[in-house]
């Protein structure tokens, strides 16, 4: 008794302590949404060092208040966790930015036209690079065309000399002109490489549209070019990328990006950064190297929280197949647009096998793209397998990201076998158009962004954009899982429709935990990284269709406000 009740007296004297120093930022006369079911609601909070130290209403934060205390008057705007990208390709954020911005064009021509402009401002031989490009998305298809794809004819004309690579908006595909396609050693007479499709016309000649891994021949050939760089050259444009990201992300209201596959070089320059607190957002990468590769050096690059918790590594990436938009996801049937097809396996599922023993020896997640029901079976088999091998491995949180298009059989294995399932709610509205069109409604009602099939399964639902696929925004992702609601105006199954609180929750804490790290964010509560967004109107409550409207105000990593539009300027 007596023992108990000293120990409550040294809390309260170490709480009165702790609350007798002001904090560096309070954040007052808000509405703040916090993802912690304790207390869900509050109007300030009071943040000391890079930790939350106190949440409550204005008048609890006060006395948190000193002469040296940033306060930021909120005029009743909404404050929730950071949001935290579940699934992008950081560096391609910002290599994105550097090359072409295909992705409002409406029509092929626009495309040729802002190629043309290009290579007028471009050196003999330099590479044309582009990236957003989707043919479901123009007013019509070009003329000529195979399979609704144009020909490289039309790019030849205005880039006789200029390589020119242009990748789907998906990722999984590629447009080149005649001398990309020269210089990469494609011919009517190359054959189809694993995994991979290269398009041709009737008489046998490339077109110009490389699927999957066939556009890994042209990858090569810019690879081959970009070779003759400089080490001093390489790191430069890696260091833009990554500041082109970093804003970009900050800008949007992200707090935390997890990156979906990354080679050791990346890893070296971020681990680098981070050491030196030069990194303004947090990241938490997936490594994407082949088998041979990984295995010596797993350990070596483990990384938990470097940089006072702004990078960590501890994920493996592989990819089992490709996108329903360019017929790559790996299906079950045939399309319903393409019967002579059942999508690309564009990886040995034997090969991911070993991958998986490797994780599970080193302590990874393993993280496997699956899109096409057939590519989702195949994983989930994986990982049971795996897991049932190794009985006294608990709690491995591994993954599958996008798990897009799923057999009713399958849905209920990711809560039974507490695999996460890494969605990007945007993916549906933008994918909802075509998907009718490859799947047929069977398929498409039954196992087609299914997030509410999966949450009644047990399964923690991640939310992302897969930037650059789609723009990076949050806001917008939020706005597809809440609504479905595509241009049109009419939704794509909207049963399956998240909740505004369940949506939140998808880009934060649930992100949280999908990356272990639930316990330092994806809520707002004392003892946590002062990981917040500060958005200019309520997207809890406001009507649906105003969400988009809404703006990020602040971003605040650590404490530290590094995104102000307040400001007009980036921290």
């Amino acid at each position: 008794m007596v023992r108990a009740f000293l120990l409550a007296v040294c809390a309260a004297l170490a709480a009165a302590a702790l609350s007798a120093q002001p904090a560096a930022l309070v954040l007052r006369n808000g509405k703040i949404a916090t993802v912690n079911p304790a207390q869900p609601a509050a109007q300030a909070l009071a943040v000391r060092g890079d930790r939350i130290a106190a949440i409550g209403s204005d008048r609890d934060i006060a006395r948190w208040i000193g002469p040296n205390t940033r306060v930021i008057d909120l005029h009743g705007m909404l404050a929730i966790p950071g949001f935290i990208e579940g699934h992008g390709h950081f560096t391609g954020v910002g290599e994105f930015r550097m090359g072409l911005d295909l992705r409002e064009a409406r029509t092929w021509n626009e495309i040729v036209d802002q190629v043309a402009r290009a290579v007028a401002q471009a050196r003999p031989g330099e590479w044309i690079i582009g990236r957003g490009w989707h043919q479901s998305k123009w007013t019509a298809a070009p003329t000529p065309n195979v399979e609704g794809f144009p020909l490289h004819a039309s790019l030849d004309k205005v880039s006789p000399n200029n390589p020119v690579l242009l990748t789907h908006a998906s990722g999984h595909a590629t447009f080149v002109n005649a001398r990309a396609l020269e210089l990469a050693g494609i011919t009517a007479r190359t054959p189809n490489p694993s995994g991979g499709e290269i398009l041709k016309d009737e008489q046998g000649n490339p077109t110009g549209l490389l699927r999957e891994r066939a556009a890994g021949l042209a990858s090569r050939a810019l690879a081959e070019s970009q070779s003759r760089r400089t080490p001093a050259q390489r790191a430069e444009v890696l260091d833009r990328a990554i500041k082109l990201a970093i804003d970009e992300s900050l800008s949007k209201g992200i707090t935390t990006f997890e990156d979906a596959g990354s080679p050791f070089t990346t890893v070296d320059t971020l681990k680098r950064m981070a050491d030196a607190h030069e990194l303004r957002m947090r990241i938490w990468m997936m490594l994407r190297l082949p088998n041979e590769q990984l295995a010596p050096k797993l350990d070596q690059y483990r990384i938990i929280g470097a940089g006072d918790n702004f990078f960590t590594v501890r994920a493996i990436k592989r990819q089992i197949d490709g996108a329903l938009g360019s017929r790559g996801a790996w299906l079950l049937e045939p399309y319903t647009d393409k019967p002579d097809s059942s999508g690309l396996n564009t990886e040995d599922p034997a090969d991911i096998r070993r991958t998986a023993e490797l994780a599970i020896a080193h302590g990874y997640q393993l993280c496997v793209h699956a899109i096409g029901d057939r590519a989702n079976r195949e994983v989930l088999n994986i990982y049971d397998d795996t897991f049932k091998a190794h009985p006294d491995k608990k709690d491995l949180r591994w993954r599958v990201e996008h798990a897009q298009h799923l057999s009713l059989a399958d849905i209920p294995r990711f809560g039974q076998l507490g695999v996460i399932a890494a969605m990007q709610g945007i993916h549906c509205t933008s994918d909802a158009p075509y998907v009718l069109e490859r799947l047929g409604a069977r398929r498409a009602e039954e196992g087609a962004y299914v997030w509410q099939k999966l949450m009644k399964s047990g399964a923690i639902v991640g939310n992302g954009t897969d930037a650059p696929v789609e723009d990076v925004s949050p806001i917008a992702c939020f706005y597809a899982s809440v609504s479905r609601k595509l241009k049109d105006g009419t939704r794509f199954y909207p049963d399956q429709r998240m909740s505004r609180a369940e949506a939140l929750k998808s880009y934060t804490w649930n992100n949280a935990y999908a990356a272990f790290e639930e316990k330092l964010k994806g809520s707002l509560e004392p003892g946590k990284l002062a990981d917040i967004t500060v958005l200019s109107k309520d997207i809890m409550t406001i009507p649906e269709d105003e969400i988009l409207s809404a703006d990020v105000v602040y971003t605040i990593v650590g404490g530290k406000v590094n995104f102000d539009r307040t400001a007009g300027v980036r921290k």
